[in-house]
């Protein structure tokens, strides 16, 4: 990893894609329009819900390192938030989660099924966009991907409450539900550009370690942050019996009585005992653990863009690799 202060990446991508990000954002509540006023209501409340906006910056940035100078990575860039905004509304369904980025979620006000149905609106307004853009190879890689991500989804239902899950399993499930999309996006931006395959495998491999790399940080943060910062409450993976990487490797690497208390916590959820497990955390170094495979995937990402042509956009692209293991929420 070089040495450039990560925070600059977000600085000098607000400033090169300000209107391009402006531009989605408009799009965004064009497409969210309904004559159904409980799809504008919902829908505007978690658009507007902040966030980094990463994905679609990702198709921006990918289109932009490639040459493009059209508008039709703007409306890419669209369509990711879109499906990714709809994953949203069903993970805090799934979830029960009640607190994302410090307000309530969707389902906590209107319920559960108007989340649920709201997301299904967001996922065919996404198809819909992708059939207008008439470009077969996009269609299918979203379709793809949106299918990997439901899958992903069922992986981590399936893998709740069990303390049994290999590390590899876990990998697998971050790289389907969570890295998917990153792929998926800077992918598509090299496509709507006209890149070649060497520059699509290129980026689609940059995206994906991303992606890892900052679920990978998500989950570590998930037992040391400032929960004011996170924007939720600290041991919610915890609490929802999700055997995630730090508590995992806390289990394998800990005492035979801190194993024992993990997996209890792993098998029935809550927070009960979240401050020994947290010690059990910290005194394994299951966070350094974590955020040094993050820092390898990162790695990763960023000798991924060497087989395309220099250029600030590729320069922002390489930064946000810093900084998606060096934030801290």
């Amino acid at each position: 990893m070089n040495t450039e202060n990560p925070s600059s990446a977000l600085d000098t991508l607000r400033i090169l894609l300000g209107e391009d990000m402006a531009e989605v954002d408009r799009r965004i509540r064009t497409r969210l329009a309904s004559e159904v006023t409980l799809i504008n209501q919902l829908g505007t409340y978690i658009i507007s819900g902040g966030g980094k906006r990463l994905r679609p910056a990702l198709a921006l940035l990918a289109a932009k390192a490639m040459g493009h100078n059209g508008t039709k990575h703007i409306d890419v860039a669209v369509i990711i938030e879109l499906v990714h905004t709809a994953t949203l509304l069903h993970d805090d369904v799934v979830d029960a989660s009640r607190m994302r980025r410090g307000r309530e979620t969707a389902n906590f006000i209107w319920g559960n099924p108007a989340s649920v149905l709201v997301g299904d609106f967001l996922y065919s307004r996404a198809f819909q966009m992708m059939v207008e853009l008439q470009n077969l190879r996009i269609l299918e890689i979203l379709a793809d991907a949106t299918n990997v991500i439901a899958e992903g989804e069922v992986m981590q239902l399936v893998n709740c409450h069990d303390p049994d899950i290999s590390e590899q399993r876990y990998l697998n499930t971050i790289r389907f539900k969570t890295a998917k999309l990153f792929e998926a996006a800077a992918q598509l931006g090299v496509i709507i550009a006209g890149g070649g395959s060497i520059a699509e495998n290129a980026l689609a491999a940059y995206g994906r370690h991303l992606g890892t790399a900052f679920q990978l940080v998500d989950d570590a943060l998930d037992y040391c942050a400032d929960s004011t910062q996170l924007g939720k409450s600290l041991g919610d993976d915890l609490a929802e019996g999700k055997p995630t990487l730090p508590l995992l490797y806390a289990m394998w690497q800990g005492t035979p009585t801190q194993a024992v208390l993990i997996r209890a916590a792993i098998e029935q959820g809550g927070r009960d005992r979240i401050s020994e497990i947290t010690a059990a955390i910290e005194s394994t170094g299951a966070i350094t653990y974590t955020l040094a495979l993050a820092e390898r995937e990162a790695a990763q990402a960023q000798t991924a863009l060497n087989v395309i042509p220099p250029s600030e956009y590729r320069d922002v692209l390489h930064g946000l690799a810093m900084f998606a293991v060096e934030r801290r929420f």
